[in-house]
């Protein structure tokens, strides 16, 4: 079920610049019964991307408004949310109109069923082939050009495996396929600088903020693969998993902690953060 810009629609004109650019940006929100967990933080992530892409961003009411007609249509309370905004249309070519309008996207799916022994055991994950691309001005946000990701995701077809990491051209580890990736590395809580390419996704955010109020050290910087593979513990982070933990990575293995203060935290965090919809 989709409304663009407020009305129920399908499909986008063959001229909107998503459809010949990939020029836009997106979210994906958690929304439990009734609530939006972590609105604050998409809105102002949503915002700040349209901002670094020079895209006008959608205003809050307006997609507040879309959400609530989604699910008053489909009668669900729990869902997953995704956010677009396109820059609107336009003729062919690269050059931006003056007076281009953005096209705003909302759209609700069942929320995805991750079993619990994915939380108790931990995640398989796999090294992609493909490279993350080195792009600073884009670095951090979560624009609709995705080919990497989706290129990196066909590498497996093994069910087993959860995830793929990322490397960026220095052979650093960048991000998940489809998450953010932490370690807890020396007694320190450390996730990849997202200075060259990558997407600065809210639960990371949560992270840093929860193992923060945990007293933990925090850092963001570099992260080697050898780093990665002699950390105490590994984690993948997005909007629907929340925060899960890494198993096996090739012939690594780590062991899992089942009362991970950090999760608990952000748990907690949650609770604080939703905005209620109904």
């Amino acid at each position: 079920m989709r409304l663009v810009n407020g009305l129920p629609a399908d499909s986008l004109p063959l001229a909107d610049r998503a459809i010949q650019f990939g020029d836009g940006v997106f979210r994906t929100i958690k929304l439990v019964d009734g609530g939006l967990a972590f609105w604050k933080r998409h809105y102002t992530k949503l915002c700040a991307d349209c901002v670094a892409l020079g895209i006008v961003p959608p205003e809050e009411t307006d997609v507040l408004a879309d959400i609530r007609t989604l699910l008053n249509r489909s009668g669900w309370r729990s869902a997953t949310v995704k956010l677009i905004v396109t820059r609107g249309e336009s003729a062919r070519g690269y050059a931006i109109p003056p007076d281009i309008h953005p096209n705003r996207i909302a759209q609700i799916a069942p929320l995805p069923a991750y079993p619990s022994s994915l939380y108790r055991d931990g995640a398989r994950v796999r090294l992609c082939n493909v490279r993350a691309g080195w792009q600073p001005a884009l670095a951090g946000v979560k624009h609709l050009n995705r080919l990497e990701n989706v290129l990196a995701r066909q590498e497996w077809s093994d069910p087993a495996i959860q995830e793929g990491l990322l490397l960026d051209r220095d052979g650093h580890v960048l991000e998940g396929v489809m998450s953010n990736v932490l370690v807890k590395l020396d007694g320190q809580l450390v996730t990849p600088l997202l200075d060259g390419g990558g997407v600065a996704g809210v639960m990371r955010e949560v992270a840093l903020e929860a193992a923060r109020r945990l007293g933990w050290p925090v850092a963001e910087r570099a992260l080697t693969l050898d780093e990665l593979l002699r950390a105490e513990r590994v984690w993948l982070s997005n909007s629907l998993i929340g925060l899960v933990p890494v198993s096996v990575l090739d012939a690594q293995r780590w062991n899992i902690d089942t009362h991970c203060a950090l999760h608990h935290e952000m748990i907690h965090f949650e609770n604080n953060e939703m905005t209620w919809l109904l």
